[in-house]
C-alpha cells in the first residue's frame, strides 16, 4: 500500500470538485479524503495499492474535472497517515 498527498489549483472550488473525486473514489479500492483549502486550493490524501491509486488519480486528472485543473502537485505520504480511515471522505 502507498499514500499521497496531492494539491489541485485552478478553479477547483465552487465547481462539485470534492463531491466528483467522492464518486470517483468508489470506482477504485482507495481510501482518503479531500477538502477545499482557505487559499483556493484543494487537497487529497488517499492510500491503496499503487495500480488503484494511479488510476483514482488518473481518473481526476483526466476525467470530467480536467478542465477545472490548473496544476497538480504530488507529494508521498507514509500510509499510517490514513490509518484507521475507512472508505473515502469530504472533510469541511
Amino acid at each position: 500500500m502507498i499514500a499521497t498527498q496531492v494539491y489541485y489549483e485552478g478553479r477547483v472550488q465552487g465547481v462539485g470538485f470534492r463531491y466528483t473525486v467522492k464518486q470517483s473514489a468508489r470506482e477504485y479500492d482507495v481510501i482518503g479524503w479531500v477538502r477545499n483549502l482557505p487559499d483556493g486550493r484543494v487537497e487529497l490524501q488517499a492510500a491503496g495499492e499503487a495500480e488503484e491509486l494511479e488510476g483514482f488519480l488518473e481518473s481526476i486528472a483526466e476525467g470530467d474535472l480536467k478542465g477545472f485543473i490548473k496544476a497538480e502537485l504530488r507529494h508521498p505520504l507514509a500510509t499510517d497517515a490514513l490509518r484507521g480511515l475507512r472508505g473515502f471522505e469530504i472533510r469541511p
